[in-house]
């Protein structure tokens, strides 16, 4: 059987618009998805569904679709995205008004039934589904199919489920859509975007990355690729990179079947061709993943600038002074962070400055609004030398909280509507697997020892890092043998820790994975209720990886 061609024009509400178009006319390809969801993506839509019930949905891929629909009809390309959001009916009612606007027989269906009843205060709750749903509705016939929250991977499984006919319970077939589509879902990062070693690519060609796409096999192996003359590189490292992109342990859960990553097998095919095979799956697990998004208060920051000396007893001053003026009714939360950027003896006054941040939180706006920004100002006349701050005071703005919780998938009613309305229940998993850690493998037999000399991790070691609700995780991967017989034994978690202090305080967890020559690290908690408190200077974790990376240890002269 024919391999089905897979590429994806999207890894996020807001990424090139340009794609869709790209993607259709720069090969053939039996299905293009797009993911426009995100843990962030989910509570804008739910404050857009507040203000206009007709809302909820990604606006930008309905744009998209009025040249989209065009070019998929005419190359007899499917479309497959997650872009419904919070009220993929609507998308669906929208895209058959465009196409009948169009001139354009387009066939519409939708998969739906990840809303769940949500608790008070709760802003949005969904439910994480499987393919099964996008299954039915391409078997049925469907040119587009839109749905709300199902996993990334889904956007690909479900194509693969009705091309190959697969039966819910071949596992190994499905874990290897499932590994296929967690390479595609974040679009550019699997051909070079965002890739640790860039310099080592021609840098003309990451200045705009083409999308990929993968030649899914009957199997479940896969050839990862992107379409002929388009920039970015696909290698094994840059696959790599996206494989240990927001997960953790060698158990991939999924609703249609748990990958085992520890089985993973990349292999170079040829220039910008990966073969991903040798993927083992096993029986999803018997609760489906589920999101909430609630409003968790509000918040407000003031950045002040600090600039030539005494950075140190400037940042001391003035945070005693703002200190008392909000010490008769404190907000609920106080952070202040001194981030030295400022240089010695500067050339430029920018970079002899340094920036002092305060960030507030409370339930009640009153207290982080501009009685915490008029504090700040009056003391512009009356604090250290120099004052100054990066912004004029504001009010403070509402933020979000993402929580994870798990429900039983027979409770969630997965339903798939068919492009002529009929409504298909999607039964769930007969077969069920409780989710369990892997034994600890085997490590490689370490190097001799020999002479070291004191240099970043990053000399050899890639890194990829991304968060999941509030924990975050750090892939690492090498690319030799010899690399990895160094990495797997000198990067322990007590090394983890030492090398980011920021993560001392918080359970860190390692993950072997040999094939990959990799290890993925996950630190619980590190980012607060999610990206949308902004926690941390880094919200969503994305460049903790680059700081592990910048780390000097002691590696072996032969590696360097």
């Amino acid at each position: 059987m024919t391999p089905l061609r897979i590429g994806n024009a999207s890894g996020f509400y807001g990424d090139r618009f340009d794609a869709v178009r790209e993607m259709l006319t720069g090969g053939p390809l039996d299905v293009l998805t797009g993911d426009y969801l995100a843990e962030l993506t989910m509570l804008i839509l739910g404050r857009d569904l507040l203000k206009d019930p007709s809302s909820g949905y990604a606006k930008t891929f309905l744009r998209q679709m009025e040249e989209g629909l065009g070019l998929a009809h005419e190359r007899g390309t499917r479309i497959v995205a997650n872009a419904g959001g919070l009220n993929p009916a609507g998308l669906a009612d929208a895209l058959r008004e465009l196409a009948a606007r169009l001139g354009l027989p387009t066939r519409v269906a939708h998969v739906e039934g990840d809303l769940l009843p949500s608790a008070p205060g709760v802003l949005t709750a969904n439910a994480y589904l499987g393919g099964a749903g996008i299954a039915a509705c391409l078997a049925a016939g469907a040119d587009v199919v839109v749905t709300g929250r199902v996993t990334d991977a889904a956007l690909v499984t479900g194509p693969a489920q009705w091309h190959f006919g697969w039966g819910p319970q071949e596992y190994d077939r499905l874990a290897g859509a499932v590994v296929a589509g967690h390479v595609l879902e974040c679009g550019t990062q699997a051909t070079g975007g965002n890739h640790a070693f860039f310099r080592e690519y021609d840098q003309k060609l990451l200045l705009r990355p083409g999308f990929p796409l993968a030649e899914l096999y009957e199997d479940g192996s896969a050839v990862v690729t992107k379409h002929p003359g388009t920039g970015g590189v696909v290698d094994v490292s840059t696959v790599t990179a996206q494989l240990l992109y927001e997960t953790a342990g060698a158990r991939y859960a999924g609703p249609d079947a748990t990958a085992r990553l520890d089985t993973v097998r990349l292999t170079r095919e040829g220039p910008d061709r990966v073969r991903i095979d040798g993927v083992r799956g096993e029986a999803p697990p018997p609760a489906l993943k589920a999101g909430h998004c609630r409003l968790g208060g509000h918040r407000n920051e003031v950045v002040l600038v600090l600039t030539g000396l005494d950075v140190e007893a400037k940042a001391a001053l003035v945070r005693e002074q703002i200190g008392a003026a909000l010490a008769a009714d404190p907000p609920a939360d106080v952070r202040w962070e001194l981030v030295r950027t400022d240089r010695e003896d500067a050339e430029t006054e920018e970079t002899a400055s340094a920036l002092l941040r305060l960030v507030v939180r409370d339930p009640d706006p009153g207290k982080v609004g501009r009685g915490l920004t008029g504090a700040a100002i009056e003391l512009a006349l009356a604090s250290y030398p120099g004052f100054h701050v990066t912004a004029p005071p504001g009010k403070g703005a509402p933020y979000g909280v993402f929580e994870t919780a798990y429900v039983p998938a027979a409770d969630v009613p997965h339903t798939a509507v068919l492009p002529d309305g009929t409504r298909v229940a999607v039964p769930v998993p007969a077969e069920t697997r409780v989710l369990a850690p892997v034994p600890e493998p085997d490590l490689p037999s370490p190097l001799p020892a020999g002479p070291t000399a004191r240099a970043p991790l990053g000399r050899i070691a890639g890194a990829r890092s991304g968060d999941k609700g509030g924990d975050a995780n750090v892939g690492v991967w090498v690319r030799t043998d010899a690399e990895w017989r160094w990495l797997a034994h000198a990067l322990t978690v007590d090394r983890f820790r030492a090398l980011l202090p920021e993560t001392a305080r918080f359970e860190v967890v390692r993950h072997v994975l040999p094939n990959l020559r990799a290890l993925n690290f996950t630190v619980a908690g590190i980012l607060g209720e999610g990206v949308a408190s902004q926690a941390r200077f880094d919200p969503q974790a994305k460049a903790l990886g680059e700081w592990l990376r910048s780390r000097h240890l002691d590696v072996p002269r032969e590696l360097l």
